[in-house]
């Protein structure tokens, strides 16, 4: 049996997600029925992690199984004529039996992107959260460093979140403007359901004046969700990529 990693970039906008569920066509269906026109047998992605309805993802990480002996250029061009526009393997190696796309991993880099502007931009609503009061970027840049390290992030959590611990690792966190354009940069080890946008809702909220930056010490010494900032929208975050 061949162990064959693909790296794949999505749309999320008309998805209910990364991982198949019952109550919406998910980005891993779609992908394993186009395996299986290919194949001609069903195969099971394992992710590197799962993404919410409406996340995207500029290189998640699945690998699956196959005794198929097919060059590895099949599962690329093979495989992306049975995806729609929305989706596409953009490479395809093989490793070796026993990798995990998830236990394998060492990181995974998080984008998020806020339109800042008074007028919201159609064609950026897609990719984007739009945001009408002006921030202040230099208070988000001295909040964001503070989540940095091993902390409790039980505060930055979806109420559904079933994860047996909540202590997780941060290695980097940067807000950085171009424009209209505000990009928060999230890498760490692994993340709690909804993680990523309740960090950058609360970023948010102290650019908008709501928080001190030093009301993020405080979260992660006393978790309190209720005391954090809101869930920033699906549509402005995308997963950049995983690194192993």
């Amino acid at each position: 049996m061949r162990t064959i990693k693909l790296s794949i970039e999505y749309d999320g906008t008309n998805y209910a997600g990364w991982q198949i569920q019952p109550n919406g066509m998910a980005v891993q269906q779609v992908i394993e029925e186009a395996l299986l026109q290919l194949l001609g047998e069903q195969v099971r992605l394992r992710s590197s992690g799962r993404t919410d309805a409406g996340v995207h993802a500029q290189d998640m990480v699945a690998s699956f199984t196959t005794a198929r002996k097919l060059p590895l250029q099949a599962f690329v061009g093979g495989v992306n004529r049975f995806l729609p526009p929305d989706i596409a393997i953009l490479s395809a190696t093989e490793v070796p039996t026993g990798f995990k796309a998830i236990g394998d991993a060492r990181s995974k880099h998080y984008r998020y992107t806020i339109y800042n502007a008074q007028v919201r931009s159609p064609l950026r609503r897609l990719y984007s959260w739009h945001v009408r009061e002006q921030l202040n970027l230099p208070a988000m840049c001295d909040a964001a460093y503070r989540y940095i390290g091993r902390h409790d992030f039980a505060a930055f959590r979806a109420s559904n979140c079933v994860t047996k611990t909540t202590i997780r690792r941060i290695d980097s966190v940067s807000v950085s403007s171009e424009g209209n354009i505000i990009v928060i940069d999230v890498t760490g080890e692994g993340f709690l359901k909804n993680m990523v946008r309740i960090m950058a809702g609360t970023l948010v909220d102290i650019g908008r004046g709501r928080f001190a930056p030093e009301h993020i010490d405080m979260l992660l010494k006393n978790p309190d969700r209720k005391k954090a900032g809101v869930t920033a929208p699906a549509c402005g975050l995308c997963l950049v990529e995983v690194s192993y």
